[in-house]
């Protein structure tokens, strides 16, 4: 691999310092309406590019982009997971030309459009439709416009340590996606493994107070998505499903079948460490398990409750174009690259376990993923593809997304830690009304 130009990885002091210059240093789009094929901008440059990945990330796409592509060179800029939502907002309100690519979290699209911080993409809709997988399409779509590509997806699985399952007497869940367990059989094999293994814990999901994850819970159960309405602005947050999934949630930790005080992306090592019987986790937990000496695990997919509908996690990320770029033919070049030329979009994944959007890339990638830890893994592209097709829910549309979760986040840390379900979900609606009557 040639090298290419400095891709900084910069931490979140120095860019949340870098803003304040931003601030000042504003640009403007020009040249012809954004979102054509006539895009403004020269042919060839630097192109900009912002995300919360490390820099390896994405060093083998912008390698096969700038073979590809002579005369452009990309330069990829690190933002923290945790500052990249708020740093983007303060950057693209200002109108900051030195953003011309940036990661879009699919849920947070709709109130990005709406601020006009990003490029109307519509002219590649039919494109975009035909080459990814389901769903992956209309989490892009926002008031009948397309205004980023989606890059990736993703799934949740049940990882289960084999070792303590087999010391309590305990039959492993089946890897069919038509047997899958319900919550409550993996509740109660796991206490089992507690009692009679020596388990530390039964069960922990790894985004451990994260809607992406616990949305699922709810769904199950028959509560929604949490956000109804025309406008898509009506907290559902009290419905019964609600209240029966956050009183689950609630009784993990309450009696000791899950951790206080971990908080998301925290948990893995737990799992990792032999101390926990079950494990919610994603596709990247595949490389990061199967390279753990003497672990013993397998996989199994996502659970639902008893008499509930079965419902699986998805989404992740898209790339979209900053308004205030005067680089937007390059960007747009960049794009199309990494989600509708498979050979692009497979390279997004080469250094991380992910799943590619793009369906031609989806099913090359998958039996990569199914070897990655030899007979542990094998199986998890058949239960990718089912749920892509027939349980894969994406959290909810909203212009007011980015406060509700945001309100969720603290609601859900609060419950794990004791709070009463339905008078902490109650308060919350409370709260994020509040929030988005100044968005009505």
């Amino acid at each position: 691999m040639r090298k290419h130009r400095r891709r900084t990885a910069l931490t979140a002091a120095a860019l949340l310092a870098g803003v304040v210059t931003a601030l000042s240093a504003c640009g403007s789009s020009g040249g012809s309406a954004p979102g054509t094929p006539g895009a403004s901008g020269p042919a060839t440059g630097t192109l900009r590019f912002v995300g919360p990945e490390e820099p390896k990330t994405f060093e083998p796409v912008i390698a096969g982009f700038e073979a590809e592509n002579p005369g452009i060179q990309v330069e990829y800029t690190q933002v923290p997971f945790d500052q990249l939502n708020n740093v983007l907002q303060q950057r693209l309100a200002a109108k900051d030309s030195s953003i011309d690519v940036y990661t879009v979290d699919q849920p947070r699209l709709s109130a990005l459009a709406a601020r006009g911080f990003l490029v109307d993409l519509s002219d590649l809709r039919e494109k975009v439709r035909q080459a990814v997988v389901p769903g992956q399409y209309e989490v892009n779509v926002f008031r009948d416009k397309m205004w980023a590509v989606p890059i990736w997806t993703s799934d949740q699985f049940l990882f289960y340590n084999a070792a303590l399952l087999k010391k309590a007497g305990v039959t492993p869940p089946s890897r069919d996606p038509a047997q899958r367990w319900t919550w409550e059989q993996v509740a109660e094999a796991g206490k089992k493994a507690q009692e009679k293994a020596g388990a530390q814990w039964a069960v922990i999901p790894e985004q451990i107070e994260q809607f992406y994850q616990l949305q699922s819970l709810a769904e199950s159960a028959g509560g929604g998505p949490g956000i109804t309405g025309p406008d898509m602005l009506t907290p559902a947050i009290t419905t019964d499903g609600w209240i029966k999934a956050m009183t689950w949630y609630h009784d993990l930790f309450a009696n000791k079948l899950a951790p206080r005080g971990v908080g998301s992306f925290q948990t893995s090592p737990l799992f990792s460490e032999g101390k926990v019987a079950f494990f919610v986790g994603g596709p990247w937990d595949v490389g990061v398990f199967g390279a753990v000496k003497d672990l013993d695990w397998g996989i199994a997919p996502h659970p639902y409750f008893a008499g509930g509908k079965q419902v699986t996690p998805t989404g992740s990320w898209s790339w979209g174009i900053n308004p205030a770029s005067t680089q937007q033919a390059m960007a747009r070049k960049f794009l199309e690259y990494a989600s509708l030329d498979p050979e692009g979009n497979l390279l997004t994944t080469k250094n991380t376990t992910i799943i590619p959007s793009n369906k031609a890339a989806f099913d090359t990638y998958l039996p990569t993923l199914d070897a990655l830890a030899g007979d542990k893994s094998k199986g998890v592209g058949e239960i990718l593809t089912y749920d892509a097709g027939n349980t894969a829910v994406a959290r909810p549309t909203s212009v007011g997304y980015i406060q509700f979760e945001e309100i969720m986040t603290k609601a859900f840390a609060d419950i794990r830690n004791g709070a009463d379900p339905r008078a902490r979900l109650e308060k919350a609606t409370g709260e994020i009304k509040t929030a988005w009557a100044q968005l009505r």
